[in-house]
This record gives C-alpha cells, sequence and structure tokens, in this order.
C-alpha cells in the first residue's frame, strides 16, 4: 500500500462541502455501474457483475471504487500508476484513453481490459476514471491447462485505445483479430469506454460547482478522515505477531501436491504489517497472480477487520497498512508465470489471514469459507445456427464461515468476488444449449458449530448438444476450516455424469477438455463454511430449525450435534440429547472428520446406475431428455 499521503491543496476543507464531494464520489462510481451492467455485450459483466469501476487521484490514488469484485481493489489504482510512469506525466493528454491487460500490472488474468481516461481541469490532470471488466475471450486456448502466459491469449500493452479523442485503429484492429467473437468483445470495449467517460463527466462536474481547489481539499479531508478511522480501529486491537498456515490441494500440473499459504501479522500500536514472504512460490500451473492481487488480499482482509462499512473505498483507509511481498510468489508472481485462475489462491490468503488473527480477534472474524467461484468452462456450437459461444459456467456460491454470534450465509459467492453474481438458469437456457436440471442447497456442507458454517450448493447442468468442459476447482481435499472448536465444511467438487452411466467424480477438482453430448450432465458442488465453537453447545431450538428445513440431516445432527430424536419427528428430545453431549464430551467427541472429496452417497440418485439402453444413440432429443431427467433429477 501506498502509505504517503499527496499533496493536494492549500485550501482548507469546507466540513459541507466535504460530506457532499463524499456522496457524489459514491454516486458517480454507482452511475459508472450501471452504465457499463446497461451497455455491456456479455453476461459475465452484466448478469455476473465481473467488473469494477473507480475514481482516481492523479497520482493513481484512490478516492472511491464502485462495489464489485473486492479483489480489484488494488488493481486499476496500480494500474494507472504503471500507465503514468509509461507515458510521463507530459505524455498524456486530454482525450486520452488509456488501456492494458498486462497480467503482471493487473495482477489478474489477460481476461481483465482495463481502461483509464485521465481527467483535465483548466490544463491540469486532476484525476483519473477507471474501469476493469472480464472479458469471456481474449484468444488462446479455451481448454486444458495453461503452464505460461503465452498460451493465454492476446497481451495488451500499455497503449492509448484512443488518442485526443480520436480512437487509435490499429489498436483496435489488434484486438479484433485476436478474439473469437469480435462484435462482443467491441460492444464491452464500448460500454467500457462509456463507463469511464461517466466518471470524467460527473468529476469536471462537481469541479465547476464546488471549486477545483475546495474538492481537492474534500477529498483529502476525506482520505484524513479514513486513516483516523482505520488507526483508532488498529490500535483496538492487541499488539503481537501472529501466525497461520493453510493449504490449497494442487496447482493442476504437480496433482495431489499441496501448496502452502503461510501469513504473518505483526501490529504495532496504529500500524499493521502483513507478511506474505512464506507463502508458496509461484506455480507451474495457471493458479498464479501478480503483486497487485497480493496487495489487494491484504487490502481486503484489512478493510474487513476495520472499515468494512465505511464509504467510500479510499486510500486513506489503507495508509495504516504495510505489505511484506517480495516477487516471485503465488501472488507476486512474475513472467512468465501462468495466470488464468489468478483468483483461486488469494481467496485462501485472506481467510488465513482472519485464521492468524482468531486468538485475538474472535469476534471480528469468521471461520474458513469455501474459497473457489467453482468455474465451468463451456464452450460449443449452438445447434440452431452453427454460432460459436463460450460460457463461464458456475459462480454457484458456496458456505460462509461462522462468526462469534452468527451461522455463516448460505450459496454466497467467494469472497474474492464480492458483488458477483451466479447467471440466472433462465439466461443460461435461453442463450446456450444447456438446461439447468438442478440448483440446490448442499445438506450437512456447513461445519457444525455452536453456529453453523453456511450450506454450499450443488448445481446439475445439461448439454442440450455437444459440448466441451473444464473445470479448474480446489478446496477439494483442504477444506474450510473451523474456529474454536467449530468443524470444517464439506469441500467443493466437480463431476460429470453421461447418459446411461454412473457419475464420475474427480478428486482433484481439475476437469480438462471433456466433450459431453445431449444427455450429459456436468456437476459443480461448492463446499460450505467452517463452524465457529463446538456443535455440543448449539441452541436446541436452532438444531430442531436446521434438520426440520434440510440443512442438516438427522445423522449428522445426532453424530456432530449429539442430538437424540422423539420417534421419526424433527422433534429433540432434550433431556436425552444433554446426557448425550454430555457423554460426547467425556469422550472427546466429536472429532474432525479426514479431509477428503465430496461424498457421492449424499447426492439422491446419483449413484445408483441407470442400465444403458441397447440402442440409446436413436432415442430422440425428448426421450433422451426425459431419461436423463428421470435419473438425475426427478425420480
Amino acid at each position: 500500500m501506498n502509505n504517503a499521503a499527496p499533496l493536494r491543496s492549500a485550501t482548507k476543507a469546507d466540513p459541507v462541502i466535504t460530506e457532499i464531494v463524499r456522496n457524489c464520489l459514491i454516486a458517480a462510481t454507482e452511475e459508472m455501474k450501471t452504465n457499463l451492467m446497461r451497455t455491456a455485450y456479455n453476461m459475465i459483466i452484466y448478469e455476473a457483475l465481473d467488473f469494477t469501476v473507480g475514481l482516481f487521484d492523479a497520482e493513481g490514488n484512490i478516492l472511491s471504487i464502485g462495489l464489485g469484485l473486492p479483489m480489484f481493489i488494488r488493481g486499476i489504482a496500480d494500474t494507472i500508476r504503471a500507465k503514468l510512469k509509461h507515458f510521463g506525466p507530459d505524455g498524456i493528454e486530454p482525450g486520452d484513453i488509456l488501456l492494458t491487460n498486462d497480467a503482471y500490472i493487473t495482477g489478474s488474468h489477460l481476461n481483465h481490459m482495463t481502461f483509464s481516461v485521465p481527467i483535465f481541469h483548466d490544463g491540469r490532470l486532476v484525476a483519473f476514471s477507471g474501469c476493469m471488466a472480464h472479458w469471456p475471450d481474449i484468444g488462446g486456448t479455451l481448454d486444458g491447462i495453461t503452464t505460461d502466459i503465452f498460451s493465454e491469449g492476446l497481451q495488451m500493452p500499455i497503449v492509448k485505445a484512443y488518442r485526443r479523442g480520436v480512437p487509435n485503429e490499429e489498436i483496435l484492429s489488434i484486438i479484433q483479430m485476436n478474439v473469437r467473437l469480435p462484435e462482443r468483445a467491441m460492444g464491452d470495449l464500448r460500454a467500457q469506454i462509456a463507463s469511464v467517460k461517466t466518471g470524467e463527466k460527473r468529476f469536471l462536474e462537481m469541479l465547476r460547482k464546488y471549486g477545483c481547489d475546495e474538492v481537492l481539499a474534500a477529498i483529502d479531508d476525506i482520505m484524513a478522515q479514513s486513516e483516523a478511522r482505520a488507526r483508532e480501529r488498529v490500535r483496538a486491537f492487541p499488539d503481537g505477531v501472529f501466525e497461520a498456515e493453510s493449504f490449497m490441494d494442487d496447482d493442476g500440473v504437480a496433482a495431489g501436491q499441496r501448496v502452502p499459504i503461510r501469513v504473518k501479522i505483526i501490529v504495532a500500536g496504529d500500524q499493521m504489517t502483513i507478511d506474505l514472504t512464506d507463502v508458496s512460490q509461484q506455480v507451474s500451473g495457471f493458479y498464479n497472480s501478480g503483486e497487485t492481487a497480493g496487495k489487494s488480499c491484504c487490502g481486503v482482509a484489512f478493510k474487513c477487520l476495520t472499515s468494512p462499512l465505511d464509504l467510500p473505498i479510499n486510500e486513506g483507509q489503507f495508509r495504516a497498512l504495510d505489505i511484506i511481498l517480495p516477487p516471485g510468489r503465488v501472488v507476486s508472481a512474475v513472467k512468465p508465470a501462468a495466470m488464468r485462475m489468478w483468483m483461486t489462491y488469494p481467496m485462501t490468503i485472506v481467510d488465513t489471514v482472519f485464521k492468524a488473527l482468531s486468538p485475538a480477534l474472535p469476534e471480528r472474524v469468521m471461520a474458513g469459507h469455501h474459497a473457489d467461484l467453482l468455474v465451468g468452462r463451456v464452450n460449443g456450437r449452438r445447434p440452431k445456427d452453427n454460432s460459436f459461444y463460450i460460457y463461464l459456467g458456475g459462480l454457484i456460491g458456496g458456505g460462509w464461515g461462522a462468526k462469534h454470534d452468527s451461522d455463516g450465509r448460505n450459496a454466497t459467492i467467494a469472497m474474492n468476488d464480492g458483488d458477483t453474481h451466479n447467471g440466472p438458469s433462465e439466461q443460461v437456457e435461453a442463450k446456450y444449449p444447456l438446461l439447468v436440471e438442478r440448483y440446490a442447497l448442499r445438506p450437512d456442507s456447513g461445519g457444525a458449530g455452536v453456529f453453523r458454517g453456511g450450506l454450499g450448493t450443488e448445481q446439475v447442468v445439461q448439454a442440450r448438444a455437444d459440448i466441451r468442459f473444464n473445470a479448474q476447482i480446489d478446496r477439494v481435499k483442504c477444506r474450510p476450516w473451523g474456529l474454536f472448536g467449530g468443524l470444517p465444511a464439506a469441500g467443493n467438487g466437480v463431476a460429470i455424469h453421461r447418459f446411461g452411466e454412473d457419475e464420475h467424480n474427480f478428486p482433484s477438482g481439475k476437469a480438462f477438455n471433456l466433450v459431453l453430448h445431449s444427455g450429459d450432465a456436468y456437476i459443480l458442488r461448492s463446499g460450505g463454511g467452517g463452524g465457529f465453537g463446538s456443535p455440543l453447545e448449539r441452541d436446541l431450538a436452532a438444531l430442531e430449525n436446521d434438520v426440520h428445513q434440510g440443512y442438516v440431516t438427522r445423522e449428522a445432527a445426532e453424530r456432530h450435534y449429539g442430538a437424540v430424536f422423539v420417534g421419526d419427528d424433527f422433534v429433540l428430545d432434550r433431556s436425552a440429547t444433554e446426557r448425550r453431549r454430555a457423554e460426547m464430551r467425556a469422550q472427546g467427541l466429536p472429532v474432525p472428520e479426514p479431509d477428503a472429496p465430496p461424498s457421492e452417497d449424499e447426492h439422491r440418485g446419483h449413484n445408483h446406475p441407470h442400465p444403458r439402453a441397447a440402442a440409446h444413440e436413436h432415442l430422440t432429443e425428448e426421450e433422451r431428455l426425459v431419461m436423463a431427467l428421470s435419473h438425475r433429477c426427478c425420480s
């Protein structure tokens, strides 16, 4: 983080103007966000909201970020600083629109095209408007694993997409030539430009209405207030050195070889230091991310701990944070490291920061969460017109960890992506030859505890024509942990179910370059959140409700919570339950079960073989549909 407060204005801030400016910044970035959603061509932007917009000062410091992906918290800011360094103070002019998707600058994969507009007032550069958004296709291979950046698509260095308000046709032509669906890519490009120009317009309106020096002074005051609040909250934390370790399953290349995530946090007075020196070295597979992502991990954790609800998100909130992050780690990777699945490891780093601080701050942290986006990459051709499509499926949400006073959230997108949404089933079915057979909560997937972890989900998607499917899921075996006696949650999982055959699980969570035919299905299962506190202390009325709602099965309630039921009802025998709980405490129960892939047994019908029809290849599409549904979800 940049701890130096920039010199802005000698004008004394007016408190009324300061509050107006605070809300103007928030409103401007929300309007940028809305305009992008309304004009984007690809569902991952307008439905999933895989983007972030923001306003920044003339040095690239954050003024306000529109709520979106927390892990972009530094992405646009560091990219603007890189652009300033590249062009120099005199190399940027009014009307320029700066562009890059350099993974080692943005910290993420090449799919994130990042646009910035310099904002000039009376010939002086005063701010930037920026937008980083996900393009489903940026060239490169679609299937399998990548082991270097060159196979992942078009690398766009820092360039001017517009010069003095005029499109740079050579740059635009390079983009169009390197993507499979140029009309959609250029539609998203125009949408991002509309978004950043909206930010420029609103910022200039604010300067004209209230005066440039007055606005800059107000911004200075907002940042100082944010810094003061963050430092006050850090001072309330116990001083000390706190460490924790967790693991990822593997990097997709060295199957089964766990990847260590080790963090150290130092709290001294009103300053916190997060040291990621002992995070794993960059890996051979495509789970690496750049230094910007590593700094974002620290920033997200720090903001959650010190100023989770404070808006606007600005640079002042991070001046009490120092980061130690040597190059060459999985979150500070250097070229030519592969970056396609950049977002997976940072989530667990944030979780591990909370884990390290749990002994000191039990009321400000949560247990581990499912920590994966559960991405299913699908591509193919639509039967009706043979048009090619790319669908980034999944993002189905999973369980978040329980806290000291509440259960974890069910079916919530992983921390990395914040406001990102799942793709509505109706949209998926309308746009692609896919049928969402099932999308439901997973019973028993949340870790048991006095407060239960949130539940994961299961999504079953049937191919209605030939598709190619890839999944790169982690934390299958390294499951979300519980805290203070809470039990770990179920891990993530992926499976396929071919028509007329048994389900096939992928124990590593990685499934590459699979062709699914009509009637086949892919299955994504998200893990839950870890429990908080001993399950034997859970309120009995809450446990009854869990079983009644189907969140916890009777078997799990008996095994983990010491439940004794009256007959076949969901009603607990309270006296017998208390006696059973006392016996379990004396025996040191319950204990966590060994890390393992998700069980197939818990899923209705999934393990029952379906007799292969002798001539099933001759069935009509309607007959295949009925047979597939009757076996997987409607029997």
